[in-house]
């Protein structure tokens, strides 16, 4: 902090009066504030938010701004913005991956519904919002986030057995697409499938990641049992269309989910359509 202490002191003291909207205490005694310094007429801060996607950021610089204006001789104020996104709880038996705080699933029923779109969408908005994330395609098979990210070229090996991931947008990328590009099928059992989803996780150099967001494949099948039994998910992410059958296909996956115990954070009902108010 810098500034005389009288002068943080009177600003901390100001802030003790704002209230986080969610939390019972004021932002001071949530450690939410950090870094106050006074210089003449113009006090600075960092606010720590709980989430990047805090709905109450506009709220909480208001009552920032009107609190401080109080106070005798300052008329400015500069608010700098951080993100501490929680870890999610470890599960028991399942070792996380170092330094990805949340792994959340995108899977579907039925492919075709846009499960790949609504996960690039996803991690690109997290990212956008403040964020450090991660993609890995998990569609070993159809692996299509190299096209989707306009990311092209191969993962280089760092020491003797990490693996570089590539960027793109600000997001760390990883998929079969980049190791075996073109259009050569993979053509593998289980066994192999459980071994790159592996390497993928463990071996690749994720960095300090809030969200890593993996891209599934469709179904309920190896890849899906794979992750959910090794790694502790934060949530799964449900894709579907409005058609009968991928909404069936949809509830397949929902179950699966419940069947291993992770959350369902949410559905997604992708390619619906709009009803036009003037011709119906």
């Amino acid at each position: 902090m810098a500034g005389s202490n009288a002068d943080v002191s009177r600003v901390l003291e100001a802030l003790r009066h704002v209230q986080e909207p969610e939390l019972p205490k004021d932002i001071v005694a949530r450690n939410m504030v950090k870094d106050v310094a006074v210089s003449g007429s113009a006090v600075s801060l960092t606010f720590v938010l709980t989430t990047p996607a805090c709905p109450f950021k506009a709220e909480i610089e208001t009552s920032i701004r009107e609190e401080l204006l109080k106070l005798e001789g300052i008329r400015e104020v500069q608010i700098r913005w951080e993100a501490s996104v929680p870890k999610s709880r470890d599960m028991q038996g399942l070792a996380s991956i170092p330094g990805v705080k949340n792994i959340v699933a995108v899977a579907s029923g039925k492919g075709g519904v846009g499960k790949t779109t609504v996960a690039v969408n996803l991690a690109i908005a997290l990212q956008r919002m403040g964020a450090a994330v991660g993609l890995m395609d998990a569609d070993v098979y159809g692996p299509n986030i190299p096209r989707m990210m306009g990311v092209h070229g191969s993962p280089k090996a760092v020491g003797e057995d990490r693996i570089q991931t590539l960027e793109g947008f600000g997001i760390r990328l990883m998929s079969m697409g980049f190791i075996s590009p073109g259009d050569r099928p993979l053509i593998w059992r289980g066994p192999m499938l459980h071994s790159v989803i592996q390497q993928f996780l463990r071996n690749v150099d994720w960095g300090e990641l809030d969200y890593l967001i993996l891209d599934l494949p469709p179904g309920t099948g190896d890849v899906q049992l794979s992750l959910t039994q090794t790694v502790p998910l934060a949530g799964g992410v449900i894709v579907t269309t409005p058609s009968d059958v991928a909404l069936e296909d949809a509830r397949k996956a929902i179950e699966m989910f419940r069947q291993v115990k992770v959350e369902v954070l949410g559905i997604v009902e992708n390619m619906s359509y709009f009803l036009c108010p003037h011709c119906s």
